[in-house]
């Protein structure tokens, strides 16, 4: 891990004088935003989606962007290392948006928990939180986790969130296998993993009752809304009255929650086959956001 180099203590960096090379960027001028919310990318992992990762990035520039946790996966690359060129690529981006003078903040989740006894530094110009409140445009004052303290296959069986990694990674590579032959037949993209979560993590779910217990959170500290991540699903809606915001993941979905200079919050879909992002109209503040099957 120590060779990613916004990992590095500022004083390391500091001591090197060049600037890392950064692939060249698209030849139309990105897309301005005042927030990017991005989380679960699980970099480290063959299922990340880091080409389209990158290409978001690329495509779009931000006054702050937050990482909302499970950003390296530090649980798989304990088993086995992988990381390739696009890996690389997500984080050249996100150093540039630090050299470009965005706010980067990072708050780690479960799956790079290792960086937790970091927060409260700075690393490579990246500021490394447990938690933040973030202030949008039009006066919210939003709680921003990552969610996993809520999680109660987290909080009470940590053997058992581990085995359900281990299972997830393999409906992850079944799902690549999938795609690859739907591909060749002509058919759609589908997602065998998504299918998976939504038709056996509902009794999870239910149980544990992740969605309302992060609210829940927000309204007892007086705040507006919550944005987390954790389990993959894109979200705006309400709950009671608290603003409910999550912003999906980039192994299935590939999905992003951005903030307008007006304060105006959605949800992007971000598609392999398309030059521009996919905006959901469903995906803005009230409605819950359609996540492909």
């Amino acid at each position: 891990m120590a060779e990613i180099a916004w990992l590095v203590p500022a004083a390391a960096l500091a001591a090197k004088p060049q600037r890392p090379r950064y692939a060249p960027r698209p030849a139309r001028q990105p897309r301005h935003l005042r927030t990017i919310f991005i989380s679960d990318t699980h970099l480290g992992t063959r299922g990340c989606k880091a080409e389209l990762l990158a290409d978001f990035l690329a495509r779009h520039s931000c006054d702050t962007l937050y990482l909302v946790g499970d950003i390296i996966d530090g649980w798989q690359l304990r088993r086995r290392w992988f990381w390739n060129e696009d890996h690389s690529r997500v984080v050249q981006e996100i150093l540039r948006k630090v050299d470009d003078g965005t706010r980067v903040v990072f708050i780690p989740g479960n799956h790079d928990e290792f960086l937790r006894p970091y927060c409260g530094r700075t690393c490579a110009g990246i500021e490394v939180l447990r938690e933040a409140i973030h202030e949008t445009a039009d006066g919210l004052r939003l709680l921003v986790i990552h969610g996993d303290q809520f999680d109660g296959v987290i909080k009470f069986a940590r053997w058992l969130a581990h085995l359900g990694a281990w299972a997830y990674d393999r409906a992850l590579q079944l799902n690549e296998i999938l795609h690859r032959v739907r591909h060749w037949l002509g058919f759609p993209y589908w997602s065998l993993s998504a299918w998976l979560k939504h038709a056996v993590k509902d009794a999870v779910e239910y149980v544990c009752r992740f969605e309302d217990a992060v609210a829940q959170i927000a309204e007892l500290h007086g705040l507006d809304g919550v944005v987390c991540g954790h389990i993959h699903q894109a979200a705006i809606r309400r709950i009671g009255n608290v603003l409910y915001l999550n912003d999906g993941d980039w192994v299935e979905s590939c999905t992003a929650l951005v903030e307008d200079a007006l304060g105006r919050l959605e949800i992007v879909h971000w598609a392999a086959s398309a030059a521009t992002p996919l905006y959901q109209g469903a995906s803005r503040i009230g409605q819950a956001a359609p996540i492909p099957a």
